[in-house]
């Protein structure tokens, strides 16, 4: 088992304390604790998290789905992704963006060399590194044209999650001379690169999911991923399938926590209602069955969610031996676990409130952000264009066509 330095309740501090060896999953719930105690209050704030962001550097977990012997804790997904839902359930912005850091390394891994990913595996894992999303392939604003030995990108991307306070991006432009969607990996810092402070949505509100403007940007040409290249090959087309995972134990662990604000608020601060005629409301027998019901949804999709996990790891070590039906199979389980998180966690998001009652909506509480973050996150990737693909494979045994979204 990978272990990592003992990282102290304060964490947010420059310093680390004493130096015992503790597992990944260890360091994250000690990393949730902290975070779970200003989520309200920074949900209310909005803006970048740079204190949490540095303890995520401090903490060593950026390098937790690196192999070992590039220097990273060698985690496989399913303890990654089981991570990621253990930090969204203490604050769903800080899950998403470190959810999407591993999300853009395992991007360079798919889609590039191994010239490419083993170099930038390594500088991360020994720098720290934070990697951003400027790849958004829905937005054509981006433009590449051919330099010679270089590219230059030029335009716009938006819902750039995590760019602000990130070492490196994931960026992506459409090349002016045949329309084929080049990404490359680039530092954030570069000059032409600008990372705008415009992300002000209801929900998700510390992902600094706004806009990246490249001008006249200098991309190598090592620096763009070209072998295999974008969605080329079935191993390649992993991408997806791990995203929609990230997205499916953020929704989890989103759904987790509004089910653990309700229950606390249930047991220790609502009054029955009259009609009840019960002492305590958690005697109440509508309160119960609404409890099971969201009891239910959680469990059949942390089943769903760890099973896909799973399906993702057996796909992965198949590396370029993977088949079309192998990651097939890996993106019909990503997507089934998606729709049932989202599904489970919208329901808990909405209906809480009837079984905490009229204090619990409290401005102080914030515990409406639970549906915010949720509902922010689902509209990206719409959930009934999702049921309409797992309805081609249980209607026609299609798999879902890949695709960045599928």
């Amino acid at each position: 088992m990978t272990v990592l330095p003992d990282v102290s309740a304060s964490l947010l501090e420059p310093q680390i304390a004493a130096p015992t060896a503790v597992s990944p999953q260890q360091v994250a719930r000690r990393l949730a604790s902290i975070f779970a105690l200003s989520a309200a209050e920074r949900d209310a704030q909005g803006g970048t998290p740079k204190a949490e962001r540095d303890a995520f550097r401090t903490s060593g977990l950026l390098a937790l789905s690196i192999p070992a012997e590039y220097g990273g804790l060698g985690s496989n997904w399913r303890e990654t992704l089981d991570i990621v839902r253990t930090i969204g359930r203490a604050d769903s912005s800080l899950g998403h963006v470190f959810g999407f850091h591993h999300l853009m390394l395992a991007t360079v891994r798919l889609f590039g060399s191994p010239l490419q990913w083993e170099a930038w595996y390594e500088q991360t894992a020994r720098r720290q590194w934070f990697w951003g999303n400027a790849l958004n392939p829905l937005d054509e604003r981006a433009v590449s044209r051919s330099r010679g030995d270089w590219r230059e990108f030029s335009g716009q991307k938006s819902f750039c999650s995590g760019a602000l306070d990130s070492e490196m991006l994931i960026a992506s432009a459409r090349d002016a001379a045949n329309g084929t969607l080049l990404v490359a990996a680039i530092p954030t810092g570069r000059s032409g690169v600008s990372v705008a402070q415009d992300w002000d949505n209801f929900g998700q509100r510390q992902t600094d999911s706004g806009t990246v403007t490249f001008k006249r940007v200098r991309v190598e040409n090592h620096e763009v991923l070209t072998e295999p290249g974008p969605l080329s090959t079935p191993f390649a087309c992993l991408r997806p399938v791990l995203a929609q995972l990230i997205l499916a134990n953020i929704y989890l662990g989103i759904g987790e926590s509004a089910f653990n604000d309700a229950r606390h608020y249930t047991l220790h601060e609502s009054r029955p209602w009259h009609a009840a005629k019960v002492g305590a409301t958690d005697e109440d027998p509508y309160v119960l069955g609404q409890y099971g019901e969201f009891w239910v949804g959680l469990e059949s999709a942390r089943v769903l969610t760890d099973r896909a996990a799973d399906h993702l790891d057996a796909a992965w070590a198949c590396g370029e031996a993977l088949t079309e039906a192998g990651r097939g199979e890996a993106a019909l389980a990503a997507a089934t676990a998606r729709v049932a998180a989202a599904e489970a966690g919208l329901n808990i998001c909405t209906r809480m409130f009837d079984v905490a009652g009229a204090r619990a909506t409290h401005g102080a509480l914030r515990l409406d952000r639970h549906w915010r973050n949720l509902r922010t996150h689902t509209l990206h990737d719409p959930l009934a264009y999702k049921l309409r693909e797992i309805g081609e494979w249980a209607l026609k045994q299609r798999y879902p066509t890949p695709g960045f979204y599928s």
